[in-house]
Parts: C-alpha cells; structure tokens; sequence
C-alpha cells in the first residue's frame, strides 16, 4: 500500500509516492515541466487560476502512478501541502470567482498595515502574533473594497490548499493551521479571530469548517475519481502550508529545532512553545502542524531574500565556472576570505533588516591580494552569516536553537557554508534527502500510526550527513563580527 502527496506550489504541483510500510521514496513528478504561469495585471499583483492548479494536479496525479508503475488503488491516503497565504473565493457552485490572490502578491499591504496603527500593536501581537500584513484575510478586505460585485457571491473563502482538497473531496473545510496563515486565527482565544473580519466588515460565515491538522478531512468523491484515477473514498489525512510542511518533511516538531533552506532564498523556520513576540515584522508566526489544544506549537519564520541568488549571481558571472568548480577554488582560500566581507543583500528589501534595501556590497576587496577564490569563499561566509544573524534575531525573541535540519540541496551542498553556520551556532546542522511533496505523502499516514514512529522513518530513510560545529571557533567568531560591523556601518547611511 502506498501514500500520495500533493505540494501546490506557484511554479509547479507535484506528486509523490511513498511506500506505507516502510516509509521510503518511491517517485515524485512535477507538472507543468516548465513554471505555471502567474497574472500580473498590475506592478506587485500576482494572481494564478484555482483551475490550473487542479489540472495540473490530476496531470501530476495520473503520471506519478503510470511512471512508478504503481496501481492507483493501491494508494490509500492523501496529504496535500499548498503555498500560503493566498486566497481563493468560491460560489455557491464551488467555482472560483475570480483568480487566487497568491502569496507574492502585495496589493494588500497598505490595508493591514492600517489595520496593525488602529487595531493596536498590543491586541495584534497577544491574539495574531503578527500584524495583519499583506496575509489572506487583508486580500479578502481588498476583494470586498475593490470588487464588491464579487465578494457579494462570495460562498466561502479558501487558502489554495483547502481548495485542491475540496477539488478532490467536494468538502469545504480548512485547518487551524491554514487560518493562522491567513492571520484569521486567535491563539489567545483558541478561535478564528472573528474580531478581525468584524473590523474588515467581513461576514464571518465566510468562514470553512475547521477540522484538525491530521484528520480525515473528507474522501475522494466520484467525480475526482474519474479525473485522478484514484479510488472512490481515499482519505485526505493532512493538510498544511509549505513552510510548516517543509519542517515536517525535515523531522522538525519540537521546541529548539529548527528548519532551514537555502535556494534562492533563505528561510529559518524555529519552532517554539513561547507565545510572546516582539517581532510585528520581521519575524512571521504561524501555527505548526502540530499544533493544537495541548501543544501550542508555534513556527517562527524569518526570510532572508539575499541568499543563494548572490552566489548564483557570481557563478553566471564567471565564464566556464560550475558550483563545484567555485567551490573547490574557496576551499583553498582560509577562514574569513583575507578580510573580504561580502554582505549578500542585492534581492530587493530586506524583512530582517526593517524592510530596508542595500543592496549587496563587497567590502574591503585589495585588488593585488584578493582572487577569484576569495570572492566565492567570502560570498558563501557571507550568505552563512546572514543566517547566523537571522537566527540571533530569532533567539532574541524567545527561539531557541538546539539543532538545525536542512534539505540535501542549494546552499547546504557546500561544506564552507554548512559548517560556518553549525559552528557559529555551536549546534549540529542535520541534511536530510526529502521534499514537501514526500512529506505529506508520509504525514497522509500519520493519522493511523503515531508520530514517532513517523519520525523514525524519517532519520532512517532521509538522513545524509550531519555537520558538526568545528573546534577552531575563534577564527569564525572573528571573521563574523568584522561583517557585522561593515553591516552596520552600511546600515548606518541608509
């Protein structure tokens, strides 16, 4: 018997197979093999059709199973992880109304930054843990501001997830988690945060039913059957937005442990028990995937725009050179690159830095002394230490770390940028050999078994390697606080 799992993405959807008994990696695929589109009428909208997705998730569904060789009726739960933040609205008919509002769409920031000045930073913080910001229910008082002919047949809202699970089960639901997403859910009072759609002047019958994280959210109905090829009353068992489903797919639950991934860009995701932010903006928090009435497990996400974008950018800058050519060249060159600091920040503004936009700088550069290899060494040292200086404004507001878990990709690949980040931690840096799309095949299972032995699965059939924080700290430690204060000083004159 198997699991599937479905991860609705913004570029693609994928599907994945894994083996129920053992828990192991059987096959994922992607549709479309080029990027889905995204609608951008205007500057900073980004829009995607709810319909698109659905197609390419049949189209997904149907391939896994012929190129894995697998009978389809042989799967017997779905998971399904969805980038957040988005909004779908539906019709009584269950048809979308107009295209998703997704997740890099920015239209909405003004509408809750209004929200967060008069709603008070105190009553946000205690319920929300964030401010409104551009999240689900801002862009649902945009609908209502800009389109009231559409919000008047507005039926339900969605997240893109609940609505491939309502494609799939013609069952109208969401998650606790999913709300939180949306900052339409009061930690404070265990409720959705009704108070803020009152505000908004949304009718809180807009609301889905709220079911639990892993529950069985409804069944393969016939109509799905016929489009997927799956049996009629397959479960849907787990459901959660990309972040929290990559710290799942990554072994992350408990307090102290934390998920990083290093692509373009970077995101730190550290779980905590501790309800108390200070961090209205440059740390988000949402409920994990395991969160509920006995485990407040919170997510405390930080992004890093300028990450692997900055060595990407070097590498396409450096005729004939590869990432493992660039990294064989910084591996000759010593701890702290001979001075260089590379302050990797040219993907626009930066959260963590107070929405400011510097850009990236190359600091301290002696043109009779500094070569090709000092550059790709200092940008690695420099892309590591901006994790290390996200992760420090994370434990400032009430994280702790005590184990970081990445994917066997990107940034992560290289040793240089591993083991500056474990060793400036002084914690271990875990690599594990998954993606979100086997995560919530595997999570599909959960529901039926216990966690850990999910868990256990994981280390068995994922774990990589393990970095290990190195002896020689000092050299380190040294070569960080030089770029901190070229930071600074950057910072200072903007």
């Amino acid at each position: 018997m198997y699991y599937l799992g479905l991860d609705v993405g913004s570029s693609s959807v994928k599907a994945a197979i894994v083996d129920a008994k053992s828990g192991k990696s059987v096959l994922s695929v992607h549709e479309p093999k080029n990027e889905m589109s995204i609608n951008s009428i205007k500057n900073d909208w980004a829009e995607q059709d709810p319909n698109m997705w659905w197609n390419y998730a049949c189209d997904a569904i149907k391939r896994v199973c012929k190129e894995s060789n697998i009978d389809s009726k042989k799967i017997i739960s779905i998971g399904i992880s969805y980038q957040m933040h988005g909004l779908v609205v539906i019709d009584k008919n269950g048809n979308p109304l107009r295209d998703s509002i997704i997740w890099c769409d920015s239209r909405a920031v003004k509408i809750g930054n209004d929200a967060f000045e008069n709603l008070g930073q105190d009553k946000c913080m205690s319920h929300l843990l964030n401010s409104p910001g551009n999240f689900t229910a801002s862009k649902l008082k945009w609908v209502k501001e800009n389109e009231p002919d559409i919000y008047e047949k507005i039926y339900k809202y969605m997240l893109p997830g609940d609505y491939i699970a309502y494609k799939l089960t013609g069952e109208i639901n969401t998650t606790r988690n999913g709300l939180s997403e949306g900052m339409i859910w009061d930690y404070k009072n265990n409720s959705t945060a009704d108070w803020l759609l009152d505000y908004y002047g949304i009718d809180t019958n807009l609301t889905p039913d709220v079911v639990d994280n892993f529950s069985n959210q409804g069944v393969i109905n016939l109509r799905s059957s016929e489009e997927t090829g799956l049996s009629v009353g397959v479960p849907i068992t787990y459901r959660a937005g990309d972040q929290p489903n990559n710290a799942l797919s990554l072994n992350v639950f408990d307090n102290g442990e934390v998920a990083a991934s290093g692509g373009t860009s970077g995101v730190i995701y550290s779980i905590t028990n501790n309800l108390n932010s200070s961090e209205p903006s440059r740390i988000n928090h949402f409920a994990h995937v395991n969160y509920n009435d006995n485990n407040k497990s919170i997510g405390k996400l930080l992004c890093i725009n300028g990450a692997g974008i900055q060595y990407r950018w070097l590498r396409n800058h450096s005729v004939g050179k590869s990432y493992e050519k660039m990294n064989e060249q910084a591996s000759s060159i010593s701890v702290g690159s001979d001075g260089i600091s590379v302050i990797p920040f040219g993907n626009g503004a930066e959260r963590m830095l107070n929405n400011k936009n510097i850009g990236t700088h190359i600091c301290n550069i002696n043109l009779n002394k500094h070569s090709h290899g000092h550059l790709y060494r200092s940008s690695l040292e420099g892309i590591a230490f901006s994790f290390v200086y996200g992760m420090e404004i994370l434990k400032n507001d009430n994280a702790s770390i005590n184990v970081i878990r990445a994917g066997n990709d990107n940034l992560f690949r290289s040793k240089i940028f591993a083991n500056t980040v474990a060793t400036l931690i002084g914690h271990e840096i875990e690599i594990y050999n998954t993606t979100g799309a086997y995560g919530a095949a595997r999570a599909s299972g959960i529901v039926n078994s216990d966690l850990s032995s999910f868990r256990e699965k994981i280390t068995k059939n994922d774990h990589v390697m393990t970095f290990l924080p190195l002896k020689n700290k000092s050299e380190y430690e040294d070569a960080y606080l030089r770029w901190k204060k070229d930071l600074q000083g950057i910072l200072k004159n903007k």
